[in-house]
C-alpha cells in the first residue's frame, strides 16, 4: 500500500461544530515531486485521505485510551469497558475520537457505529479496499460527550461485515479516545451537564420511540440524531427514488425525505437529512478511490434545539421522543437512526419550570411531477418546503429564558432517466436553514448541499454481455455558522467541502478485465472569524497527482 498522511474530518463544537478552527495548520510545504499516475486502476490504489483540517487540539499534556481493537469479518458487535484515564483525570479541554483501519482483498463498503454508555458518538462508512491493501485514518472531535465520559462505561461497536471465499477482507479497527487536560490557553471545555440515550427504545414502522426522564432542573435541551438511509429496498438511494408507476428500478415513491423529533406526540423538530453517498455508490466504486465523498467516513449526527420544550419535559417523568422519517412508506424498514439528548441544568434551582408561548409549524408543501412507464424513459420532478417557528421560556434562578427556533427546509430535484436507465440524471439541492434566539443571542445555521450528474449503462462495443459504467458527478457540502450577541458578532465561519469527479469500468468480466478509471478532485474551504482553511487533492486511477494547500 502507499503510505499517505491523512486529513481528518471533525465535529467541534455541538451544533456550530461542523468545522475544526479554520486556522487548523497545514502539514509542513515540501517540495513538489512529479507523480505519474497510472493508465488504469491496477491491484493498489492510494490510500485514502480526505481535503477537511485536522481536529484542532490545545499543546496540553494529553493522554489516550483504547477503547476498539477488533478485525470485523461477521455481524458480531464489538464490546469493551471504557475507563476514564488516571494519568490525565480533568478537567479536559479537548476529546478526540481516532479511528485507524485497514483492509485488503475484496470487500463492500460497510457501515460502522460507536456507543458510549448507550449514547451514540460516532458513525461511519469503510473504503472499500485494492486487492493489495488499504488503510486510512478518521479523527472526530467527541469534546461535546465529556459527561458521559467521566465514569466508567460500557462500549459496543457494530461493524457488519461478510467474510467468505468471494468477500476475503477483514476490516481491522483500532478506537482511541485522546484526552488534553486544561492548562494555559486550553480552558476546560463548556458542555451540557449531561448527554442521554433514549430508554426503552422500540421501533414503530421506521420511526424510532423511546423515553427519557430528564433532570427537574433542565434549562436546555439540544437533540441529535445520527441518520442515514441504509438498505431496506432503495432507501440508501433515496434522493433517486421514484414512484412505482414509474417503473423505475427503485420505486420507493417521492424522493422527498424529513427527519422529524416529536416529543410526547407534538412535532418539536424538522430537519433533512444529508445524502450520503458511500465507497460503491452511484453503481461505480471507483468514482470514490483513493477520496470518498463528502462526509462518508464522519457521518455527522442533525441537530435540533428542543429548548422551548425543556420547561415541559423537566417535571420528573418519563416523557416519550419519536424520531420520523417524512416520506418513507409504511411498513418500509431501511433508516437508521440512533438520538441523543444534551442537556443543561441550573446550578442553583433543583427545579425549573416553564412552558411553550407560541408554535407553529408549517403543513409540508410538495408537488412531483412525474412520468414514465416500465421499460421507458421518465422522470420526478419535485418542489419541497416546511417551515417551524416554537417559541418557549423556563424559569431559571438568573430569571426567565426565552427561545425562540425558526427552521425553513427546502429540496429541488429533477430526476430524469432514458429507456430502460440506460442513462440516469440528477440535479439536487437541499437547503436547512435554523435560528435560535435567546435574549440578545442569535445563533445562525444556514446548511446546504447539492449533487449534479449523470450514470450512464451502455453495453460495451466488443465484449459480449459486457458494459460499459460510466459515472459524472459534482457534490457540494457548505454551511454558513453565525452567532450575534446584540450588535456584536461572537462567532462567523463558513464552510464549502466539494467533489468533482468522472470514472468509468467495464461490468460484467473479470476484475483484472475491468479497465476502470477515474478522475477526481476534493476541496474543503473554510474561513471566517477564526482564520482561513483551503485544501485541495487529485487523483487520476487512484493515484494522488495535487495535494495543494492554500491561504
Amino acid at each position: 500500500m502507499r503510505a499517505r498522511s491523512v486529513a481528518l474530518v471533525s465535529l467541534s463544537v455541538l451544533l456550530l461544530g461542523w468545522l475544526s478552527p479554520a486556522n487548523a495548520a497545514p502539514p509542513p510545504a515540501q517540495a513538489a515531486t512529479q507523480v505519474v499516475p497510472p493508465s488504469e486502476f491496477g491491484t493498489d490504489y492510494d490510500d485514502p485521505r480526505t481535503p477537511a483540517p485536522p481536529v484542532a487540539v490545545p499543546n496540553t499534556r494529553h493522554c489516550s485510551v483504547e477503547i476498539v481493537r477488533n478485525g470485523f469479518k461477521n455481524f458480531d458487535p464489538y464490546t469493551s469497558t471504557y475507563t476514564p484515564p488516571a494519568a490525565c483525570r480533568g478537567p479536559w479541554s479537548k476529546v478526540v475520537l481516532k479511528m485507524q483501519g485497514s483492509v485488503k482483498g475484496v470487500q463492500y463498503d460497510r457501515l460502522g457505529h460507536i456507543t458510549i454508555g448507550g449514547v451514540g458518538v460516532f458513525r461511519t462508512s469503510t473504503p472499500e479496499p485494492s486487492t493489495d491493501g488499504i488503510s486510512w485514518q478518521v479523527g472526530k472531535d467527541v469534546t461535546s460527550y465529556i459527561p458521559l465520559l467521566r465514569t466508567p462505561q460500557p462500549v459496543v461497536m457494530e461493524l457488519g461485515n461478510v467474510v467468505n471465499d468471494t468477500y476475503t477482507g477483514v476490516l481491522d479497527i483500532v478506537v482511541t479516545l485522546d484526552f488534553y487536560v486544561a492548562g494555559h490557553g486550553a480552558p476546560p471545555a463548556r458542555t451540557a451537564n449531561a448527554v442521554l440515550p433514549l430508554q426503552d427504545q422500540r421501533r414503530e414502522d421506521s420511526d424510532l420511540v423511546g423515553t427519557a426522564t430528564l433532570p427537574r432542573n433542565t434549562t436546555r435541551l439540544l437533540g441529535e440524531v445520527y441518520v442515514t438511509g441504509s438498505g431496506g429496498g432503495c432507501e440508501e438511494f433515496w434522493d433517486t427514488s421514484a414512484p412505482e408507476s414509474t417503473g423505475y428500478s427503485c420505486p420507493d415513491g417521492s424522493p422527498y425525505r424529513e427527519v422529524d423529533v416529536l416529543v410526547d406526540g407534538k412535532l418539536a423538530g424538522i430537519a433533512l437529512p444529508y445524502p450520503y453517498i458511500y465507497t460503491g455508490g452511484w453503481s461505480n466504486p471507483y468514482s470514490w478511490r483513493p477520496s470518498p465523498a463528502p462526509r462518508a467516513f464522519d457521518i455527522k449526527p442533525v441537530y435540533y434545539d428542543l429548548t422551548p420544550f425543556a420547561g415541559l419535559v423537566s417535571d420528573g417523568k418519563p416523557h416519550e421522543f419519536r424520531v420520523h422519517v417524512d416520506g418513507v412508506a409504511a411498513g418500509q424498514s431501511g433508516w437508521f437512526t440512533v438520538p441523543n439528548l444534551h442537556v443543561w441544568t441550573d446550578p442553583i434551582l433543583q427545579q425549573t419550570r416553564g412552558g411553550l408561548t407560541s408554535y407553529s409549524v408549517s403543513p409540508l408543501s410538495k408537488s412531483d411531477d412525474v412520468t414514465g412507464s416500465s421499460g421507458e424513459a421518465g422522470s420526478v420532478k419535485t418542489t419541497a418546503s416546511r417551515s417551524l417557528n416554537i417559541s418557549g421560556y423556563v424559569d431559571t434562578s438568573a430569571g426567565r429564558v426565552r427561545t425562540t427556533v425558526q427552521r425553513t427546509l427546502s429540496n429541488k430535484s429533477d430526476h430524469v432517466w432514458e429507456a430502460g436507465e440506460s442513462r440516469d440524471t440528477l440535479d439536487a439541492s437541499w437547503q436547512d436553514n435554523s435560528v435560535v434566539t435567546t435574549g440578545p443571542k442569535v445563533e445562525r445555521t444556514e446548511l446546504s448541499y447539492g449533487k449534479s450528474g449523470y450514470l450512464s449503462f451502455l453495453p460495451n462495443a466488443t465484449i459480449p454481455n459486457g458494459y460499459d459504467i460510466v459515472t459524472d458527478l459534482a457534490i457540494y457540502d457548505r454551511s454558513h455558522l453565525t452567532t450575534t450577541v446584540g450588535r456584536h458578532v461572537a462567532a462567523d465561519r463558513r464552510t464549502e467541502e466539494t467533489y468533482d469527479g468522472r470514472a468509468s469500468w467495464i461490468y460484467n468480466v473479470p476484475r483484472d478485465q475491468r479497465h476502470a478509471t477515474s478522475d477526481q478532485t476534493v476541496r474543503y474551504r473554510a474561513s471566517g472569524t477564526d482564520g482561513c482553511y483551503d485544501h485541495t487533492l487529485s487523483a487520476i486511477n487512484g493515484v494522488y497527482v495535487k495535494d495543494v494547500y492554500g491561504c
